[in-house]
């Protein structure tokens, strides 16, 4: 059986110069006997007909997209994904760039890919690199890793209360702080100086007045 996929970001927005109707031609002009259609936004990874397609295809079947891309958001993972479709001998025909199977041909085709997926890795690798070299020289005061987080001290105060009390657990009152029952005991054993009355300290500094 040969199947077909195709893939746009929008309802009738063309995806790199390509509509889905026009997708859909190309895939049934090279046999595909089935087309799989999936409309998504960019910052969605959800494919639910992609992933249905996934559980039809078999042993001996042949999936044609138009491009490469068709099938994820990044190189590393389409060719994981024609990597499991090849081991299951599934062909994988890509328009633009060849068929990746289990021949001699078709493994060097996935071995190219791969490449392919590397050089992207190392792209995104390099540009995060760069702009954090760029955003070191126009800000002395530039850090990496997260900011520190701001910490109500007030609401721990008011929870804490309420946890003596045995009005709420310690469980929910650091559900409600956003953070760890094991980080609200350490909290509680380090504060031995009176709690600040800011309610924005940060939570590096839970041992020190603001």
């Amino acid at each position: 059986m040969i199947y077909g996929y195709a893939r746009v970001s929008s309802k009738g927005q063309s995806l790199y110069g390509t509509s889905l109707d026009e997708q859909e031609e190309v895939l049934r002009a090279n046999g595909a006997e089935v087309v799989y259609k999936d409309v998504f936004t960019g910052t969605s990874a959800d494919r639910p007909e992609l992933n249905k397609l996934l559980g039809v295809l078999k042993g001996g079947d042949t999936l044609i997209v138009c491009k490469m891309d068709r099938l994820g958001r990044n190189a590393e993972s389409i060719i994981h994904l024609i990597k499991e479709l090849v081991s299951k001998d599934i062909t994988v025909n890509i328009l633009n760039m060849g068929i990746a199977n289990n021949t001699i041909v078709g493994r060097l085709m996935i071995t190219i890919l791969s490449g392919f997926a590397e050089f992207e890795h190392d792209m995104i690798v390099e540009r995060l690199h760069e702009g954090k070299e760029a955003k070191r020289k126009s800000d002395p005061n530039f850090k990496e890793g997260r900011k520190a987080k701001i910490f109500d001290y007030e609401l721990f105060k008011y929870l804490d209360e309420k946890v003596d009390a045995g009005e709420v657990s310690v469980a929910e009152a650091a559900r409600r702080l956003g953070i760890t029952r094991a980080k609200w005991y350490r909290i509680k054993k380090q504060n031995s100086l009176p709690l600040s009355k800011s309610t924005n300290c940060s939570v590096t500094q839970h041992t020190q007045e603001c």
